[in-house]
């Protein structure tokens, strides 16, 4: 019988090790995954590279993993915003290492790993410093620069309901990079609000099937992994 649901974060990312790269999906604050941070915060692993659309937010989430020291570097297309202290802080010490990427090639990108694609070709960031060092092309009257893809060992998401095959349904906008750093990740770890039974999902609101997901925790939304466990 497969079941790929776990009983607490702590236990879905007990294997996260230090050096690991790690998705985590989210759009600032929405769909961000805080209870797999958490846990991931209390196992005290780093030396982590960050996937993620920004660099946190305040003090919860990956602003959280900054400021305990945990990333070694962060890919990001939005690292500074009134409330980005933890990352300004690290970047400035020169404890973390950033790679600014374009918001629609960071999307880009991620989805490439998971489409098995070997590069793409995107006119963002030509002509200008994102591009140097990079192959450019000429292709049907526009310039093009070469960008490879962006995989990671782990992917942290968050989904309204999942079942216990591991397919998810999203809350509106809270969607954003979910799916597609699923596909992108060799393991992807879901939380979410509610598990319910096989067959409870409409198949056509599934948006990741669960061939793209290796475990399932559901959290309550005030409630923390390091008090779950």
């Amino acid at each position: 019988m497969i079941d790929k649901t776990f009983a607490t974060a702590l236990e879905a990312v007990a294997d996260i090790g230090n050096g690991a790269s790690v998705m985590i999906g989210g759009f600032g604050t929405a769909g961000m995954p805080d209870q797999l941070i958490d846990a991931l915060i209390a196992r005290g692993v780093g030396d982590l590279t960050i996937i993620n659309n920004n660099a946190g937010n305040g003090e919860a989430g990956v602003a959280a993993l900054i400021k305990a020291g945990r990333v070694r570097k962060i890919i990001c297309s939005f690292p500074r915003q009134s409330d980005s202290h933890h990352f300004d802080a690290a970047y400035r010490a020169g404890t973390i290492e950033l790679e600014l990427v374009p918001q629609g090639n960071l999307a880009a990108r991620i989805h490439a790993g998971g489409a098995g694609l070997g590069a793409i070709f995107t006119p963002t960031g030509f002509g200008t410093l994102l591009a140097q060092g990079k192959e450019t092309r000429h292709i049907d009257g526009r310039d093009y620069v070469l960008e490879y893809p962006i995989k990671a060992d782990f992917a942290l998401i968050k989904a309204q309901r999942g079942d216990r095959w591991g397919n998810l349904v999203y809350r509106k906008t809270a969607r954003n990079f979910g799916p597609i750093m699923a596909m992108a990740a060799r393991c992807t770890i879901a939380q979410v609000a509610q598990i319910v039974d096989l067959g409870v999902l409409d198949p056509e609101a599934v948006v990741t099937p669960g061939i793209f997901v290796q475990r399932v925790v559901q959290v309550e939304r005030a409630q923390s992994p390091a008090v779950a466990a």
